[in-house]
């Protein structure tokens, strides 16, 4: 059986037929660029988590970096080995010419579904979660990469709710000139750096301005800016962030001198990295003094 299944994919270019190598249990999510399965494996009995990336969709986001030989997302997935990271355990192209995702599934909450209902799992547990965030972004910037898409959707925790998970590098780059020049554009509004709303060149200082918009919202369930703006010209990322202490006056003051450096608008005085950040906060335990 396995014989004929390795002919099979020989005969197929070596591209996945979904149906006949997974039993797809049912789709967990539905993103704009893509679909994800909780699917079994048939050759092995695994439940993992199978993403299938729109074909369309995703040639034009290549298109931005016509020339560039842009990695794709699997080829920039199966690189990170890392605790706060979803692992990917392979990745190619379906019989039908779609890129998949074969990687670890995880049975847990979402960070954004955990903010909007204020759920008393994030009760003693932010200032570890915060953490926990911090070193995942500093493992892709050691990777080479920038993420451009750090939020609380791409936030999972593990079924225990004890640890956190970084996912999706859909929109991820390399950290190189090339892929950092001025005009790329996307990500989550809501937490992106002014550089990058402005359209303006960008470094990894655009994922700590996520992250810190992030570590914000775990701590207080609200922005630090006014939410929902219409339009990119109407956000205000480029003004003083409402200070996290109206929100929550008992906060670790270190914590809170921490996540404001994040988030800071002029970039140049903006925490440089998450190593900085994780040595900031190398003594906080809890969120509160």
């Amino acid at each position: 059986m396995a014989f004929l299944d390795r002919l099979s994919d020989l005969l197929s270019g070596n591209r996945l037929n979904v149906r006949k190598r997974f039993e797809l249990l049912r789709k967990a999510i539905s993103g704009t660029m893509s679909k994800f399965y909780m699917a079994r494996d048939r050759r092995t009995g695994q439940i993992v988590g199978l993403k299938v990336l729109d074909r369309e969709k995703t040639a034009a986001f290549m298109a931005r970096f016509a020339g560039l030989n842009k990695p794709t997302e699997g080829e920039i997935a199966v690189q990170f080995d890392h605790p706060r990271i979803v692992k990917t355990f392979e990745h190619g192209l379906t019989t039908e010419g779609e890129q998949y995702l074969v990687m670890e599934f995880l049975e847990g909450k979402g960070m954004n579904s955990l903010l909007i209902a204020q759920d008393e799992l994030l009760d003693g547990r932010q200032a570890r979660f915060i953490r926990q965030l911090a070193e995942a972004v500093a493992a892709v910037h050691d990777k080479g990469f920038l993420h451009r898409d750090i939020c609380p959707r791409n936030l999972l925790l593990t079924g225990d709710g004890e640890s956190l998970k970084l996912i999706d590098f859909g929109l991820t780059v390399p950290a190189t000139k090339l892929f950092m020049q001025p005009g790329n554009r996307t990500g989550t509004p809501n937490y992106m750096a002014p550089e990058l709303v402005h359209r303006f060149a960008t470094d990894r200082r655009l994922d700590i301005f996520s992250f810190g918009v992030t570590a914000y919202e775990i701590c207080t369930f609200a922005l630090p800016w006014r939410r929902g703006v219409t339009g990119m010209a109407a956000m205000t990322h480029d003004q003083p962030p409402d200070d996290i202490r109206e929100y929550r006056p008992k906060i670790n003051p270190v914590l809170a001198r921490a996540i404001h450096d994040c988030i800071e608008p002029n970039r140049d005085k903006r925490c440089g990295s998450m190593e900085e950040f994780l040595q900031i906060i190398r003594n906080v335990e809890q969120i509160d003094r």
